[in-house]
């Protein structure tokens, strides 16, 4: 197969989406890679290390594009990449299509086959792609709020772990899962006051083995959101109910009332959609905005700021699926039922229920096409 790594153009993205020693193994494996060139120099890898792994570079985007049968890449294509898709065309990437209806469209008007990394599931039911560039989202988290809390930035003004004599900050957490455990894991470090909400109660069991007295575990009923929230200092949004589906609204924008003024959120499930009913989208450029007294940030791409580390865990857990497209191209679909769950559209078809539903589109069963 004809494999294509294009530069990823998002603002401030500097992941990649094969590393040299990816495209290695690709080569290895038989395929033909071609690079764009620079692609990598965001994360550190040089033009000259892929071309060494046997990768062509070209020096346009387009070429790359034009040539490749996959393309493999980290964020969701943007506005200005659609005029590349054609009919057949694989890419294998993040897509989060249920938040993004204008991507869905062009996808399906031009028989695009995407492959998402979110909703691919293992043998455990887990999401492998996703749950890496979750445990960098959630501890990334903490951290960016703890610097936003600084009155520097327009926060209240606390550190989280505080020093002997005064206040530590209150850091409240909705949901337990991957994100979630490693914004608590932070939290907990750096000295701070955690609360983990969730309804699930066999994850708050669980949380509570592992931390122990260092957090509290609360149900995550409307009652016990809104007295955690009015106590808050820091609010980390981990909440996502199923693979593909819109993060549910759980803070509505009236509830922000409660809370302390120059209080900070972060909300790291706005690539779908976002847990706040205040969320937008925003950047690394330009990551926080006000509401009501609350600093939002709430960017759509917080892994990116680490991209060395966030390109190594990512391809860690891609690679194996991307060699068996490369091999079987879409029968690989058919050999892992885990595989075929990432595939999101196919031959003008939405072939996911969750984004079907979630756009108001027809839904295929991608069983029934192979």
């Amino acid at each position: 197969m004809i494999i294509g790594l294009p530069k990823e153009i998002k603002n401030n993205e500097f992941r990649v989406g094969l590393t040299p020693g990816a495209v290695g193994a690709y080569v290895h494996a038989g395929n033909t890679v071609y690079v764009e060139a620079g692609a990598g120099a965001g994360s550190g890898f040089e033009d000259a290390e892929y071309a060494a792994n046997g990768a062509a570079v070209l020096p346009s985007a387009r070429e790359v594009w034009d040539r490749a049968e996959m393309i493999v890449k980290v964020k969701e294509p943007l506005e200005s990449e659609y005029r590349y898709f054609r009919p057949g065309l694989a890419i294998f990437t993040y897509f989060h299509l249920a938040a993004d209806r204008a991507l869905t469209l062009a996808l399906l008007e031009r028989g695009v086959t995407a492959l998402a990394y979110e909703t691919i599931q293992d043998r455990r039911g887990s999401l492998p792609c996703l749950y890496c560039m979750s445990e960098i989202a959630g501890r990334m988290a903490t951290l960016e709020g703890a610097k936003y809390l600084e009155r520097t930035y327009g926060g209240r003004g606390v550190m989280l772990g505080a020093v002997p004599g005064c206040e530590k900050a209150e850091v409240v957490i909705l949901g337990g899962g991957t994100a979630g455990i490693n914004a608590c894991r932070m939290a907990v470090g750096l000295g701070a006051r955690v609360t983990v909400l969730d309804i699930n109660h066999a994850r708050l069991c669980y949380l509570d083995e592992v931390f122990g007295s260092q957090i509290t575990t609360l149900y995550s009923s409307r009652d016990n959101l809104l007295k955690s929230l009015a106590k808050a200092d820091l609010v980390i949004g981990c909440v996502l109910l199923s693979p593909g589906r819109e993060a549910p609204k759980l803070v509505k924008r009236e509830d922000l009332r409660l809370m302390k003024k120059g209080a900070v959120v972060v909300d790291i499930v706005v690539d779908q959609g976002g847990c706040f009913e205040t969320t937008h989208p925003t950047t690394h450029a330009d990551p926080v905005y006000e509401v009501d007294g609350v600093l939002h940030y709430c960017v759509a791409n917080i892994p990116g700021s680490v991209p060395r580390t966030s390109t190594e865990a990512l391809v860690n857990a891609t690679l194996p699926y991307g060699l068996k497209l490369a091999e079987k191209g879409l029968d690989a679909c058919k050999d892992d039922p885990g595989l075929l769950l990432g595939l999101n559209t196919y031959g003008g078809k939405c072939t996911f229920a969750a984004v079907a539903e979630a756009l108001e589109l027809e839904y295929t069963d991608p069983a029934g096409l192979f």
